[in-house]
Parts: C-alpha cells; sequence; structure tokens
C-alpha cells in the first residue's frame, strides 16, 4: 500500500502514514495513571476543560491526548492491566501561569508516524490494532522511548460521533538492521 491509501477496518477509515519530525512542544495539562481496565480519562478531561482557559500563553486550537508508557515497554506486551500515565493538554508558547494541578511538560521531538483515525473513540482499537499488528511489523521502524500522541484538532467532533477525526502520532526509531 502507498502513502495516503485509505484502510478499512470495521466501521473505521485510517490513512497510511505520514512519515514526519515534529519539534517539541511546551504542553501544559493534567495527567493521570492507570490502566485500561480502570480509565478515569472522563473524568481528566472534565477536569481539563474547566480549567483550561486559565492556562497563560495558550496556543490557540488543539488538543492534546497523550500516553507516556514505562521506558523500554514493548507494544506487543499491551494488556488492558498495563500501567502507563494518560495526559490531557494545550500547547503553551512559553510556560507560565496554570490551574493548581495542572503541569508543565516538554514532548519531545523527532521522528513520528502520523496517522488519522475517522470514526468514534470505542473503535480505536482497531486502529491500533492495525498500527501496531499490521503496519509496524512490515515497516523499517520500531516504537521510540517518547510519548505516544493525538491531536484533537478542528475535525475532531466528539469520543462517539462517527465523522470525528484525529491525529495520531507514534514515536518512531528506524530498525537496526
Amino acid at each position: 500500500m502507498g502513502r495516503g491509501e485509505e484502510v478499512i477496518i470495521f466501521n473505521t477509515t485510517i490513512m497510511q502514514p505520514t512519515i514526519i519530525t515534529i519539534p517539541s512542544k511546551k504542553l501544559v495539562g493534567l495527567s493521570i495513571k492507570g490502566k485500561i481496565s480502570f480509565d478515569d480519562t472522563k473524568a481528566m478531561w472534565q477536569r481539563f476543560q474547566k480549567g483550561k482557559k486559565e492556562i497563560e500563553n495558550r496556543v490557540e486550537g488543539e488538543l492534546h491526548s497523550m500516553q507516556i508508557y514505562p521506558k523500554g515497554f514493548k507494544m506487543e506486551e499491551f494488556t488492558e492491566d498495563t500501567q502507563f500515565e494518560r495526559r490531557a493538554a494545550v500547547e503553551v508558547s512559553t510556560f507560565g501561569a496554570k490551574p493548581e494541578g495542572f503541569e508543565d511538560f516538554e514532548l519531545a521531538g523527532g521522528l513520528y508516524a502520523k496517522f488519522i483515525h475517522k470514526g468514534p473513540v470505542r473503535a480505536f482499537i482497531e486502529t491500533s490494532n492495525y498500527i501496531f499488528k499490521e503496519w509496524l511489523p512490515q515497516s523499517d521502524y520500531r516504537v521510540d522511548d517518547r510519548a505516544h500522541f493525538e491531536i484533537l484538532g478542528a475535525k475532531y467532533l466528539g469520543p462517539e460521533h462517527p465523522d470525528s477525526e484525529e491525529e495520531i502520532f507514534i514515536p518512531l526509531k528506524i530498525k537496526a538492521s
């Protein structure tokens, strides 16, 4: 499959990735540690949405949904009991004042695969399975030890909307030969 071709998986559509290098970003937001089987993500996002207007030097527009896995973690070992950190954040031009409990975070730049997920969040598992079980093993890359993130921009219509789109960024390293 060439770049830009669509792949249909169940009721979702994802595009082949674009491989890009992104600069580091300054982000401010909230974080929780947990696992898929006990998910407080909705509560974190609700609290974030209430406080984000108080973040100084906000870059308007996109929200960042991040996942940070333990150093050396292998995605093929991911289960519903895997412990990891989630963050809800917004980009800032410089760190400044923020609501109580919100944290500064520097997102490391580098090489990323950028996918587009189209569809409701409940269908994200099919997109994730495609990325990590089909695309990645056949690619020239492996996952790097940096944050994974999604950008929820203008085409993000909410977690249950069938036409919602989010950009998925997977940190990469070139496989050693």
